[in-house]
């Protein structure tokens, strides 16, 4: 089901020069904010992928988190974060990627995706596509199956789209 999402653009917020200079970062707080946004744009990526049964989502941190637990609520799936280096507990699967910025790890608990499990990986903001195909390849390395990848912001000039091309992927609002 496609939604138009355009009206959601009044929700982001423009940061320039955060993380560092020359990044404008794009602020969901304000959509967080509103329950008609945030509703919107929990429903509308949820149902991009429905009929597909899904068992688990994972939310890459920290914002995906927001998105990411209410879509594996809507699928009544299970909720598994994604966390950057030495934030999980446990043994762990770690995997570096490049950021616009820089480059960074992201680490998942080894028992968080057994084989065969239907995944769904849903974050803020597509970028550089480092993030996205970082967390594709935890979920296979634990022997999980990617259905889809959810995003509320697309930043096209970064080409993460070219990372994830043999993807089902949506984004709600892409910025050229």
């Amino acid at each position: 089901m496609a939604h138009d999402a355009s009206w959601l653009k009044d929700h982001i917020r423009d940061i320039p020069d955060f993380p560092s200079p020359g990044v404008v970062f794009k602020d969901i707080t304000p959509l967080l904010g509103d329950v008609d946004a945030f509703r919107f744009a929990v429903d509308a990526i949820a149902d991009h992928f429905a009929g597909n049964d899904v068992d688990k989502v994972l939310g890459v941190e920290a914002r995906g988190f927001i998105i990411a637990a209410p879509v594996a609520y809507r699928f009544g799936a299970g909720f598994v974060p994604v966390r950057k280096a030495g934030k999980l507990p446990w043994e762990i699967e770690r995997q570096q990627y490049e950021l616009e910025y820089g480059s960074s790890l992201l680490e998942i608990h080894k028992d968080a995706v057994e084989p065969g499990e239907n995944v769904l990986i849903v974050d803020d903001v597509l970028a550089t596509g480092g993030t996205a195909a970082a967390t594709v390849d935890l979920v296979e390395r634990l022997g999980g199956r990617v259905l889809g990848l959810g995003f509320v912001i697309e930043l096209a000039f970064l080409h993460g789209r070219e990372k994830l091309e043999d993807r089902d992927r949506v984004s709600l609002l892409v910025y050229e």
